[in-house]
């Protein structure tokens, strides 16, 4: 199934529901919306990376030999093939950004999960229920976009002209290239679409490498 046919639904699951927010030819960003206690299925994805930033509440994020807990405005970059699941530990559950890149939903193998769904795929249409008002959609990055309140937090997706942005952000900024990004003198990637990055580190790239033509983010902060 083609991405854009979930451009107008919500997914339900058995831990709650997802949707997708913004998508190109590069990156998909989906929120989760996941219940107290509730747990997605320990799955990778074979081909494509994956970046989570949590926008309200607490989860666990598990390995297959540790896990970490994660915050309102922390972060983790996933790489391709590395198995993890994402448990609400928060009394009113966690909402959270999944940031992936390329674009395929199919791209999804369980180990296992609490709810049988070991040999199953992605969910198919009879799990879908159309978007409401309630529902966040991410605009097309441009110089003037306003911020979105998103649950406790805020997104702003922007074309970038130039390193003059970073200064106006704080500290606990989190940034997700959506197109373009920074690049050696010999035009080698070192921040491409869907990485994500804390302010500061950002800033320490950015007076060492080039700001490549055509860049977009969408940065999520507390204000």
């Amino acid at each position: 199934m083609k991405n854009e046919n979930y451009n107008d639904v919500v997914v339900s699951k058995p831990w709650g529901h997802e949707y997708l927010c913004f998508a190109n030819e590069t990156v998909a960003i989906w929120l989760l919306n996941i219940k107290k206690n509730a747990s997605t299925s320990m799955h990778c994805h074979p081909n494509k990376n994956t970046g989570l930033i949590v926008l309200n509440g607490e989860i666990e994020l598990s390995f297959l030999r540790n896990s970490i807990r994660l915050g309102a405005l922390k972060k983790i970059s996933i790489f391709r093939s590395r198995f993890h699941s994402s448990r609400a530990v928060s009394d009113d559950g966690a909402i959270l950004l999944e940031i992936e890149t390329p674009v395929d939903k199919k791209d999804l193998v369980r180990l296992y999960d609490e709810y049988g769904r070991e040999n199953k795929g992605y969910e198919g249409s009879k799990s879908f229920t159309s978007k409401n008002d309630h529902c966040i959609s991410i605009p097309n990055p441009s110089y003037s976009n306003g911020k979105i309140n998103a649950h406790g937090s805020f997104l702003q997706h922007i074309q970038i002209e130039d390193n003059k942005y970073i200064d106006k952000l704080d500290d606990e900024s989190v940034i997700v290239f959506t197109n373009g990004g920074y690049i050696t003198k010999d035009e080698k990637y070192i921040l491409r679409p869907s990485d994500v990055i804390d302010r500061n580190s950002l800033k320490l790239i950015s007076e060492q490498f080039t700001l490549n033509s055509n860049t977009s983010a969408l940065i999520v902060s507390k204000s």
